[in-house]
């Protein structure tokens, strides 16, 4: 099956147009059950149905009616698919005939008013999950033959929005997905192709020069509570703050041939970036550093081809001298907002060779520069470029030989066009806020989000007030919003928050070296949202493995561990924490090792949307922000049970089953999962069971959702 959603974006009104297809592969005709959930709380001006261009009749219930349907279809088809869209309204068709190897398209056409949330407009699709043929039962959703075989074959599905260019409108952003933006004619048309069951896309509005703020919250208990601001630029036409940046570049003899050649072009690249009231420098480095210029230039036209010129003169030769190559980076007088882009292959070799010495003299020298580095290959520093960059307020990017440099270096300089708001810092007023990623002061960039994400203490309304420092002053934006105690939406929220403090974590580690509080909690962020780390991994049993079980280590989780300690900490076959061997058997760390970790951590830190990460495993699924791991054909949470927990299984399906998805929302999306699941609750732990109970007393009932 393909599912294609068009959405068109106009006066406040979403008008989705969701496209569907699905064949049947058996020798009967088949008959479908289509189901299609509608948006919770929507405005509907306009709803239809058509069917192979036909125009057809379609029932359309309200979400109470939706749930008993949903019920008597669960039950008699035995599908947790449905189990998602438990409050949501339907709309029903019966399609019949289908005839064997007929293919049917069905389109549903509707209107909803678009949800404000803070300065943007927010744009939701639930796609759900696929429900799996029965054999000897047709398939409620999407279609079903009275053999199992209507199919329910399912490629990833695809999403654009559109809207007009001149609406006021700011470049969309989705926390979920990567957009591709194009423009077909007046509109700006944003794409997807990512899977998921959900997407949410935030459009923000304009408001003068004023950045559009966006404030998400998640909220599962009262130590897990998470925020997310977006603030978006827009397009924006307030004059940005001019720039000062400086190209440092290896040209010791290890860059010689291509890697040279790339560095050249990259160089080329980012002074192509370069605006009038910027000033730029050029520092190539060996075993001695020169300049293009004493001082920095203006980038007049004539300045910029003299640079260009300049460039392609160098010569790779001599030793590394990353000393030498920071003082004169950072010894400088700035014209405009300090850049520095910092380019090696390599060791130091020359000069001061120790990290946390050179780390030192970055410190004392760095003053308000924003130092941006990029490793080439498995010889270079990762943990002394992975500091400089972190504390100098810019990104970390580490590229393998048979990646382009050139690229990787055009990208982060078009990001640094345009400083829209720099210096930006935040003070919560009602609510306190920690453990805030990225590390403030940052910038704000024309064109770009900056995504801001944390953990948040207390309840009720709070304020958060945004400033920084623009070309024209000061700029204070405050943001009052509420921050629940409980908030089961934006589950996104804590897992890019999770994703990012690991990347942190993981680059003090290998700072610092390891310590057992920061493996512990990187372990224990890994395996509570299911994110690979260092630390952790996922692989399932293959039919006749299980004696290995208890001994095997997955090969990823021995990787880039700082100093050669604790390398083997990680999890078993099965998913299980597995303690590392005594320190002297554990094997030393390479250059490889290290430079892929760094690497990996290195897009976590800088992490927008939940598809820059991916799952470590198909066997690994994530449900109300929980992760669970596929252990002997049951869905089971990776938290630790406790102690005090007691065990009460369910059978699926049962009365009991959809009781509890009523008294405790969180478990739909849990037993979506399928008909064996494992969930840790407070001091309860719910397993769905065939043996499992079908009802409950009143008072044995409250006790489990007091408990939960």
């Amino acid at each position: 099956m393909r599912s294609d959603v068009r959405v068109e974006l106009a006066s406040g009104v979403l008008r989705y147009e969701v496209s569907e297809t699905f064949v049947n592969n058996g020798g009967a005709l088949g008959e479908a059950d289509y189901i299609f959930p509608l948006p919770r709380n929507a405005a509907f001006r306009d709803l239809r149905l058509m069917i192979n261009g036909e125009l057809v009749s379609g029932e359309t219930m309200a979400s109470d009616r939706a749930r008993a349907i949903y019920e008597e279809i669960v039950r008699s088809q035995r599908d947790p698919a449905l189990v998602e869209w438990f409050d949501h309204g339907l709309l029903r068709a019966r399609i019949f005939p289908i005839a064997p190897g007929e293919r049917k398209q069905v389109v549903v056409r509707f209107d909803v008013v678009a949800e404000r949330q803070g300065d943007a407009l927010r744009v939701d699709y639930f796609r759900g999950t696929e429900p799996r043929p029965q054999q000897g039962r047709p398939m409620p959703v999407r279609g079903g033959g009275d053999d199992g075989s209507l199919s329910s074959q399912r490629t990833v599905s695809t999403f654009r929005l559109r809207y007009p260019a001149g609406a006021a409108l700011g470049r969309a952003y989705s926390p979920t997905h990567s957009l591709h933006e194009t423009r077909e004619g007046s509109w700006r048309m944003f794409e997807s192709s990512g899977g998921g069951a959900a997407i949410t896309v935030l459009v923000p509005r304009a408001s003068g020069s004023r950045p559009a703020v966006t404030l998400l919250t998640h909220a599962s208990g009262r130590d897990d509570r998470y925020v997310m601001l977006s603030l978006s630029p827009g397009d924006s036409r307030a004059a940005a703050a001019s720039r000062d940046v400086a190209f440092v570049l290896d040209v010791s003899g290890s860059m010689s041939g291509e890697k040279m050649r790339q560095a050249v072009r990259a160089g080329e690249a980012l002074l192509r970036t370069l605006r009038p009231g910027d000033h730029f420098r050029i520092i190539p480095f060996s075993t001695d550093v020169e300049s293009f210029r004493r001082a920095s230039v203006p980038a007049t036209p004539a300045n910029v081809a003299e640079g260009v010129r300049y460039l392609r003169g160098l010569r790779a030769e001599g030793s590394t001298n990353i000393q030498a190559a920071l003082e004169e980076a950072l010894d400088h007088e700035a014209r405009g907002i300090p850049i520095v882009l910092f380019l090696t292959d390599g060791l130091p070799t020359v000069g001061e060779r120790g990290q946390a010495r050179l780390a030192q003299i970055a410190a004392d020298r760095r003053g308000r520069a924003r130092v941006f580095t990029f490793g080439l290959g498995a010889d270079v520093n990762v943990a002394l470029l992975e500091e400089l960059a972190i504390e100098g307020r810019g990104t970390a990017q580490f590229v393998r030989p048979s990646e382009s440099i050139e690229g990787v270096v055009s990208v982060v300089a078009q990001r640094l066009g345009a400083p829209v708001i720099t210096d930006l810092r935040l003070e919560a007023n009602g609510v306190r806020l920690r453990q805030v990623y990225p590390r403030l002061p940052a910038d704000v960039f024309a064109g770009q989000d900056l995504v801001i994400l944390a953990r948040y203490e207390g309840e009720g309304r709070g304020t958060i007030e945004l400033a920084g420092t623009s070309s024209q002053g000061s700029v204070r934006i405050p943001v009052s919003a509420s921050f629940p105690a409980r908030e089961r939406d934006n589950a996104f929220v804590a897992r890019l928050w999770a994703i990012r403090r690991i990347g942190y974590l993981t680059a003090e580690r290998r700072r610092s070296g390891a310590s057992r509080e920061v493996d512990d909690e990187i372990r224990s962020l890994g395996q509570r949202f299911g994110i690979p780390t260092e630390l952790t991994s996922y692989l399932v049993l293959e039919p006749g493995m299980e004696r290995f079980r208890d001994a095997a280590i997955r090969p990823e989780a021995m990787r880039g561990v700082a100093g050669g300690t604790a390398a083997n900490q990680g999890s078993d076959l099965a998913g299980r924490a597995v303690s590392p061997p005594p320190p002297a058997r554990a094997p030393a760390t390479t250059g490889a090792q290290a430079f892929e970790s760094a690497r990996r951590s290195a897009s976590q830190r800088g992490a927008n949307t939940l598809e820059e990460a991916a799952d470590a495993s198909a066997k690994v699924r994530n449900a109300a922000g929980r992760t669970f791991v596929l252990r002997e054909n049951v869905w089971t949470d990776v938290a630790v049970a406790r102690e005090n927990s007691r065990l009460v299984r369910v059978q699926p399906f049962s009365e009991l089953y959809f009781t509890l998805m009523k008294e405790i929302p969180e478990l739909r999306e849990v037993l979506a999962l399928g008909e064996r699941v494992l969930v840790q609750g407070n001091r309860v732990r719910i397993e769905l069971h065939p043996q499992g109970a079908t009802r409950l007393s009143e008072p044995d009932l409250s006790a489990i959702v007091r408990d939960w």
